[in-house]
């Protein structure tokens, strides 16, 4: 398991952790825990993460903020 990242997002800080190791240009989605949660993120044809199966009771705010924040961290 990977050490747990920080976002801060509507100045809350939240912590999640990626799941999927080796993410690479290549990779088409990215496993994430946040809050106990486990969320998937696929690439869409934008360029964008977006959410696979998010409820209304997802903050899909702050997942699109952890698509950016990944999408930055390893330059995809």
């Amino acid at each position: 398991m990977s050490l747990p990242m920080r976002i801060n997002f509507d100045e809350k800080d939240y912590t999640y952790i990626i799941i999927t190791k080796g993410i690479t240009k290549e990779t088409g989605e990215i496993q994430i825990n946040l809050n106990g949660m486990d969320y998937q993120l696929v690439c869409n044809p934008k360029g964008d993460w977006d959410v696979v199966d998010a409820t209304i009771n997802d903050n899909s705010g702050l997942l699109k903020a952890i698509g950016r924040n990944i999408k930055l961290r390893y330059r995809l």
